[in-house]
């Protein structure tokens, strides 16, 4: 059977906008002579929906689209699988089945619903969802296929030496038959939301490879592309044949349509950057360039505005903002103080030339004077100190709100999780925007992804490159004045953050001393409130700040 791995990009909550990208995938899968579409989780309403399921209007919309979607495309002699929310019964205690509908016929013929529904990290389906009370084969065209829901399919106890649920969905599946007989289903099938992070993508393909050698039966993955909110989906669908040899895969970070034969094994393969090792930040940079891209249009924006200061960071983030929205879409904000270099004015210049953005200055130095003149009856007998560094910060936060007000734009923040982590940086001041393009990326990960921007030429100059990090709030300051070197920062924030290492593990592998350890580690824990008034921050790791991380604010942590 011939099918197609239909990977879109669905907008939540876009009903409308949803189903006609699905009725054109649907044409042109039955145009190329698919039998059968496959489209990703809840793509009816996009993932995630999140409190939206709590509204009954909301899930009558989804059953209406699924209906209108099964009128729409019969004629077209096609059936399609696709995700949606349908009602739960009431003693199950949810309103909801997180689930998948076959449609064939201009009729919804078969409904399996989720049976694992993941409760850690971003994941909080068990606040939705009731699990599905069974499962079956189902037949369609003669072909026995076991379909599953994202979930359903990490819970192999032959890939997983650990396992979050006792039971496997697609065991149980492929034992439904009897005694003698071959596998109950010849072709299983995996619709997703699956989020990106670092190494996922291999992870994905690996764990599917198994589960098709495991039972000796073709594995097709459809996964969700596109950005919601904080999370980025890769999309990278794949088609296995039975020895977990890839027949199928689709593009990275972009919609794709692509064929695979269930007979032969061999469908359409599309390149695959970043698809190891170093490469992976081409990956990385490209699912950030899609965030920036769909938090911006799917908000219903069109221009965003980066402060530029001449250092590494915002010009990473200019970079990334012009590939997601073009140059005439982007407007760099220089705010000298007197504290300022020539050379970082100048740089953050040749940088808005070299990516063809407009550039504007706006010096803070005379607003900066007014401010600390206002406050000085206050301040008599205080040593000037982190208070008129942040004040700088803070002015510059204004400007740019202000300028985002009066031209219907969006701030973006220029912050990387290093500084996030330790709490080096600003509330209302360079905290200030709509989204975290690079809060999940630490310090010495922005150098290789800037060398990355600079693939094909030189667009972030070599002298921002090669200049000490520094926040310029006060003559002479460097980053390392309050922080560690980055490249011995990193590694014990990334333990800590996103492996939870104690900070006697953490010493135990690090050039820092215990003390030092112990003074990061009291850094993180303080800034716990800066975090949590943060813009959403895209994830491109594990482990996030933002939804996926969720601590208190006024406690006693233990390091």
């Amino acid at each position: 059977m011939k099918l197609a791995l239909a990977q879109i990009n669905p907008t939540v909550g876009d009903f409308s906008g949803n189903l006609h990208t699905m009725i054109r995938f649907a044409e042109r899968a039955a145009e190329a002579g698919a039998a059968l579409a496959i489209f990703p989780e809840l793509a009816v309403c996009g993932y995630p929906p999140a409190d939206l399921l709590e509204k009954p209007a909301f899930v009558d919309r989804a059953q209406e689209v699924v209906r209108e979607l099964a009128e729409r495309t019969g004629p077209l002699g096609i059936g399609l699988l696709c995700g949606f929310p349908s009602p739960a019964p009431p003693e199950s205690g949810k309103h909801v089945y997180n689930s998948a509908a076959l449609l064939a016929g201009g009729r919804v013929a078969f409904v399996q619903s989720k049976r694992l529904l993941p409760f850690y990290d971003v994941f909080d389906e068990q606040r939705y969802f009731a699990p599905a009370p069974s499962q079956a084969i189902c037949e369609f065209r003669g072909e026995r296929i076991a379909i599953t829901i994202c979930e359903d399919a990490w819970n192999d106890k032959s890939f997983w030496e650990t396992r979050r649920y006792q039971v496997d969905p697609i065991e149980e599946l492929m034992r439904a038959r009897s005694p003698g007989e071959g596998p109950a289903a010849r072709l299983i099938v995996n619709i997703s939301a699956s989020p990106y992070w670092r190494g996922k993508r291999e992870t994905r393909r690996e764990m599917l490879a198994a589960i098709a050698r495991r039972y000796g039966v073709p594995v097709v993955l459809v996964n969700q592309v596109g950005g919601n909110d904080s999370l980025l989906f890769d999309g990278t669908s794949f088609a296995l044949d039975a020895r977990g040899e890839t027949g199928a895969r689709a593009l990275s970070c972009a919609e794709d349509l692509v064929l695979f034969d269930t007979e032969t094994g061999c469908g359409e393969i599309r390149p695959a950057p970043g698809a190891s090792g170093a490469d992976e930040d081409a990956l990385c940079y490209g699912a950030l360039a899609m965030g920036v891209r769909d938090y911006v249009r799917k908000c219903g924006f069109g221009r965003v505005l980066v402060g530029l200061s001449g250092g590494i960071d915002s010009a990473l983030v200019a970079a990334i903002a012009v590939d997601a929205l073009g140059p005439e879409n982007v407007v760099g904000v220089g705010m000298p103080s007197e504290y300022s270099s020539t050379g970082s004015v100048e740089d953050s210049r040749e940088l808005a030339r070299n990516l063809g953005i407009r550039f504007e200055i706006l010096p803070i130095a005379p607003m900066f004077g007014e401010f600390t003149l206002a406050l000085a009856p206050l301040f008599t007998g205080a040593q000037s100190d982190l208070t008129e560094e942040n004040l700088q910060s803070r002015i510059r936060g204004t400007l740019l709100m202000a300028l985002a007000n009066k031209w219907n734009a969006l701030v973006l923040t220029t912050g990387n999780k290093s500084e996030m982590a330790t709490g080096y940086c600003t509330l209302y001041g360079d905290m200030v925007g709509a989204l975290a393009v690079i809060g999940d990326v630490m310090k010495t990960e922005v150098y290789r992804l800037c060398q990355y921007a600079n693939r094909d030429r030189v667009r972030i100059p070599e002298a921002i490159l090669v200049k000490p990090p520094s926040a310029e709030l006060r003559p002479g300051q460097l980053d390392t004045d309050s922080l560690p070197d980055y490249a011995e920062l990193d590694p014990v924030l990334s333990a800590y953050i996103e492996r939870y290492e104690t900070a006697g593990e953490i010493a135990a592998h690090t050039t820092l001393s215990p003390d030092e350890v112990a003074r990061v580690l009291k850094l993180v824990e303080r800034s716990e409130y800066k975090r949590q008034q943060a813009a959403p921050v895209l994830k491109v790791t594990p482990k996030a700040f933002g939804m996926g991380r969720r601590f208190p604010i006024a406690a006693k942590a233990q390091v």
